[in-house]
């Protein structure tokens, strides 16, 4: 609310790098540079929205901590953890913000009666005074519902609908606007004055409202050491720990923890091109991604992350048996349709806003690959496989097998129709290989000579016309002359040796066509059913860093690696792209995707600095001796 009574209209638009999140591995706010939680989902990733500036800074409602005045600002995340400081300086003072989902184990939870989801935002002054602004301004249901905030004492600020319950309360004194819909203030802080704000959400039963006070600063303390002691866990200790830290902290985040579920995204509609409509609801599971997080979460020392989104996978894929489904949600839906919301103005004017994602109802080959060879990590990893589960393993390969000469959307889950893609195909042959590799050695019972001689014929028409000897590369579509990033992942799948003539030359024409500045785009978009526009994917450029390092060219893997990692906000994350021609993130944020791959050519840089990189396609026993 402004000095003259009447509410404030903040429209202004952060770039999306701008932001920094916080989380308890149910749900991730995303907190701009200035203090305002502009995006929250409650109680889990695809919840509606309760606080949606992010989409529309007039309507979308938020919750903001920030000076009044002309201020910059610093932040930082406290050491391993993915609890957020933001520094204000003004001419007049110097105040720190402390911003959290508090987190604890399950035994601390109980002894201190903790609430379920709650922000919780601590504001201290270091130096001088300053005039500190408070806005909370909750618009539920992507902002279809105006509530009528009512003011109940020490209880503070109250709103009830539907058996869903929004409670705010604060140490700085908030005043009501005249419709009720906003609680605000100002209030001038000195130095050494602290003080606390908690929002709480609670779902279908009665609410605990935690203490502020001394309370707050514990559950502060509490959930410092529950990151710093998950921080710990972590193996790595090779080059760009700090980046491959962060990204591991990023994707504990996007974990939701009741399931082991992993999210590409929190957000949705996050443009790929300011403007555009290639505006995109992530905040589901992509099976896409299933393998690449596995193995980053087990190189990174998470064996027990691994093992949960390994449960979730399985189960997931029971309920489309025998077939799979592009994504789910984080309890292993399929019901996702895809909507519109007409009301919200967008990212930067971009739209539409989309909930739900149809992407859900396409055909993507190189899925069954992905689970595949997830399936035979974690078996390597000393994982077990039940009777029921063997089954339905090689169901999969039965579909492989009936299915896999059809033309799909591919890995980019094209609009433009169904094409013959070869990385489609190759995952298919991967598929099958560690089917075979699983059946070798025991693990499951396949028809073994149908299953080989599959895989075999897979290969010899990748060959003939997955490959083009005009431009020396393995192809987007058979038959073509164009290439896709996603070849890039041949070697790493081992369907190739990364050092083969015919990987080599691949990895030059995709830079040579695709690339920009060292940045990757993932395909030339001409004809994918789409208006033309988005920026170079950011795991498409750490894909070719990895690429490098397994051929043995480790100075231009590291050269590339570096270049990508410049691209990180101030706090280390990265979105779904990046613009190449002014470094701007674009698309979802933060990006699973992006940070496994990050972490993955990390890893592999390490390795190749040791002589040691993994061929990801051999032998069970060679491959336990090499993960010892």
């Amino acid at each position: 609310m402004k000095p003259d009574g009447t509410k404030n209209n903040d429209t202004s638009h952060p770039d999306i790098g701008e932001y920094a999140v916080i989380g308890d591995c149910r749900s991730v706010a995303l907190i701009s540079r200035a203090g305002s939680i502009d995006w929250l989902c409650w109680p889990r990733f695809d919840s509606p929205s309760l606080f949606g500036a992010l989409l529309d800074p007039k309507k979308g409602g938020r919750f903001a901590v920030r000076p009044t005045g002309a201020f910059s600002a610093s932040r930082r995340y406290l050491g391993d953890t993915n609890v957020l400081e933001t520094t204000f300086r003004t001419a007049s003072g110097v105040a720190r913000l402390i911003d959290l989902m508090p987190v604890a184990s399950e035994a601390e939870k109980r002894q201190s009666l903790w609430a379920d989801h709650q922000i919780l935002r601590i504001v201290e002054c270091l130096e001088g005074e300053i005039e500190i602004e408070v806005v909370c301004d909750p618009r539920p249901d992507y902002a279809r519902i105006t509530p009528r905030l009512q003011f109940r004492g020490e209880l503070g600020f109250y709103y009830e609908h539907v058996g869903r319950a929004f409670i705010l309360r604060s140490e700085l004194p908030l005043m009501l606007s005249a419709d009720h819909s906003e609680a605000c203030a100002r209030h001038v802080l000195r130095q050494g004055d602290r003080r606390r704000l908690s929002a709480v959400y609670s779902e279908g039963h009665p609410a605990f409202i935690p203490p502020l006070g001394e309370a707050a600063e514990f559950r502060l303390h509490t959930s410092l050491r529950w990151w710093e002691a998950w921080a710990a866990r972590c193996t790595y200790e090779g080059p760009y720990r700090d980046a491959v830290m962060r990204s591991a902290l990023c994707l504990k985040l996007m974990a939701y923890a009741p399931s082991g579920a992993v999210v590409a995204a929190p957000t949705t509609s996050l443009p790929e091109k300011v403007g555009g409509v290639r505006n995109w609801d992530y905040r589901y599971c992509w099976l896409r991604d299933a393998s690449l997080t596995l193995q980053a979460l087990y190189d990174l020392g998470y064996g027990e992350e691994a093992e949960a989104f390994m449960s979730w996978l399985l189960h997931s894929t029971a309920m489309s048996w025998p077939e799979l489904q592009i994504l789910y949600n984080v309890y292993g839906e399929t019901r996702l349709p895809e909507q519109e919301l007409d009301h919200l103005a967008g990212f930067a004017g971009s739209r539409p806003v989309r909930i739900g994602n149809d992407a859900r109802s396409q055909l993507q080959l190189d899925i069954y690959g992905e689970v595949l060879d997830g399936v035979f990590e974690f078996v390597c990893r000393g994982g077990r496989l039940d009777r029921a589960t063997a089954r339905m393993l090689v169901g999969f390969g039965e579909t492989v097998c009936r299915r896999w000469q059809e033309p799909d959307e591919g890995i980019w889950e094209i609009r433009g129709g169904r094409l013959h893609h070869t990385y489609s195909k190759a995952m298919c042959w991967v598929a099958l290989d560690r089917l075979l590799k699983l059946h070798e050695h025991g693990h499951l019972r396949i028809p073994r000579e149908r299953f080989a001689q599959t895989r075999d014929a897979i290969r010899a028409a990748i060959e003939l016309q997955g490959y083009s000897e005009t431009i020396r590369s393995y192809v987007s579509v058979f038959d073509g002359e164009d290439v896709d990033a996603s070849l890039l992942l041949l070697a790493r799948y081992g369907y190739v040796d990364a050092a083969s003539e015919r990987m080599k030359h691949t990895c030059t024409r995709i830079k040579e066509r695709l690339g920009h500045d060292g940045l990757l785009y993932r395909y030339l978009a001409e004809n994918d059913g789409l208006p033309p526009g988005e920026g170079a994917f950011g795991i498409c450029s750490f894909w070719a860093a990895e690429c490098d390092a397994m051929a043995g060219d480790v100075d231009r893997a590291t050269a590339t690696f570096e270049q990508v990692l410049a691209y990180a906000n101030d706090v280390g994350l990265f979105a779904e792209e990046i613009d190449p021609v002014d470094g701007t993130l674009l698309g979802n944020f933060p990006q699973a995707f992006t940070h496994v791959g990050l972490i993955d050519a990390a890893l592999t840089i390490s390795r190749a600095r040791c002589g040691e990189c993994r061929q990801p396609g051999m032998g069970l026993e060679e491959k336990r001796s090499a993960v010892r």
